[in-house]
């Protein structure tokens, strides 16, 4: 087993039994799901706005590198400039020249999932350019010195008042802060740091191939504040974000927003179309779009799981998973989290140091009911385990118990030959090895089902 996945077992037991965080994520999650059950119960016809979200999404994936070139070529012709990233490393070179040939020293940052994959905070820090969060959330866990905790709320694993300690520890705000006083303060800070940045930082929701753009929705205008003041804006965007065409958005943006946070569509819905023009007062005078592959085409190329490549990052089979309502987002030590960053992580990752999370599921299918774009994500992380086993990076305790027990039950006559007494003693190990020290492994009853089923024929025929 590997330290990361050692790292996970450890973790996972200890926030399991953890009732505060455990009361935390309920609540804040049973929230969502009233609001989210509103968004959906707009909708005439639900399945079938997911089946043309899916339908368009496998498209994309079928056309992909057209609907690419296409969108780098309209970009251009908009005044863009478009930067292709192999990895994170390429990405980050690409951000630290801005940033040293414009002598930024403030960038702000919306919200985006892309960025912390990249690590882009720590990045720009070290060569002397503070980066600052805008989003309310990840503020927060900014300030906490932490990393989003889900990919669609990032200070979800905390209440309340665990912000208000925060800030009074932090900025000397009143220890019994309303939501509202906070929120407001959080405003004020962040205003002078939007009319002072000399880089403004967003992720891409959707990336527009036929005019060249790029969609960001969002709820706290803290993107548009980012792309409105600093004189650079730099997209970072993972390149499963393209989409044919802008009118896909009034399928898309809805969809996203019912599902992410239960709107029927979120507050500000942006598209961005370049730098601004000669006769325009408003907006960046140079806009950057970096391309990120860092493992997203060797995912493409997987023939198993390939769909996975279609998600819009809502969140939503976070939110259902009762294995992540369990563990919490921090235990999977990535940026996605969840079923479909326990799909897609391997992948990005390496399955050697990750494949374990494939494993961090019951299977019960409520992700893939959830899902907008119809990902089968049961499926692929059965896909995703068949290959962990496959390359033999299943522990090894966890494998020969696996063969001893393929071997004894596909003999069902030398099975029932075997004394219950002994079968209970065989699999004992399982309550500390595999099964786990909370629970113990089913006995064994005194007779096999085989057993029974013979003598109570016999039984049958006597009378």
């Amino acid at each position: 087993m590997t330290s990361h996945a050692n790292k996970f077992n450890k973790a996972a037991d200890a926030i399991a039994f953890d009732l505060n965080h455990r009361q935390t994520i309920q609540f804040n999650i049973s929230k969502y799901n009233l609001a989210v059950e509103k968004g959906r119960e707009r909708y005439y016809d639900l399945s079938l706005a997911k089946t043309r979200a899916a339908s368009i999404k496998r498209y994309m994936l079928s056309n992909w590198d057209t609907l690419l070139c296409q969108f780098e070529e309209n970009a251009l012709k908009n005044g863009m400039q478009v930067l292709w990233a192999k990895d994170t490393q390429q990405a980050n070179e690409y951000i630290r020249q801005i940033v040293v040939d414009n002598h930024a020293q403030l960038l702000v940052k919306s919200k985006s999932m892309t960025t912390e994959e990249i690590d882009l905070n720590t990045v720009v820090e070290k060569i002397g350019c503070k980066s600052v969060e805008t989003d309310l959330g990840e503020f927060i866990v900014q300030v906490a010195g932490e990393k989003p905790y889900h990919i669609v709320t990032p200070a979800m694993h905390k209440s309340k008042a665990d912000i208000a300690k925060l800030f009074n520890k932090e900025f000397n705000t009143p220890i019994n802060s309303t939501p509202e006083e906070m929120t407001d303060y959080v405003r004020g800070v962040l205003r002078k740091q939007f009319t002072t940045a000399d880089i403004g930082v967003t992720g891409a929701n959707f990336l527009l191939a036929d005019i060249g753009g790029v969609a960001v929705t969002e709820n706290e205008g803290n993107a548009l504040m980012s792309t409105s003041f600093p004189k650079i804006h730099i997209v970072i965007s993972g390149i499963e974000k393209i989409i044919p065409s802008m009118a896909h958005l009034g399928l898309f943006w809805p969809l996203l927003a019912s599902h992410g946070t239960g709107q029927q569509i979120t507050n500000y819905n942006s598209i961005f179309t370049g730098p601004r023009k000669k006769n325009e007062v408003d907006g960046p005078e140079k806009m950057v779009v970096i391309l990120l592959d860092n493992g997203r085409s060797e995912l493409f190329s997987d023939n198993d799981c390939y769909e996975a490549l279609a998600c819009i990052r809502c969140g939503a089979c976070l939110n259902a998973c009762p294995v992540y309502k369990t563990i919490g987002g921090y235990t999977y030590d990535t940026t996605y989290s969840g079923p479909i960053g326990s799909v897609i992580t391997p992948f990005f990752r390496g399955f050697k140091d990750y494949g374990h999370l494939s494993f961090a599921s019951s299977l019960c299918g409520a992700c893939a009911e959830v899902c907008p774009v119809k990902i089968p994500l049961p499926k692929l992380l059965l896909q995703n385990r068949k290959k962990s086993v496959e390359k033999d990076l299943r522990p090894l305790t966890e494998t020969l118990a696996m063969k001893i027990f393929s071997l004894a039950s596909t003999n069902r006559i030398a099975y029932d030959r075997v004394l219950p007494l002994f079968k209970n003693l065989a699999f004992a190990p399982f309550n500390f090895i595999l099964w786990g020290p909370k629970r113990k492994m089913p006995t064994f009853a005194s007779k096999s089902f085989s057993k029974r089923y013979r003598k109570d024929k016999k039984n049958e025929e006597k009378k």
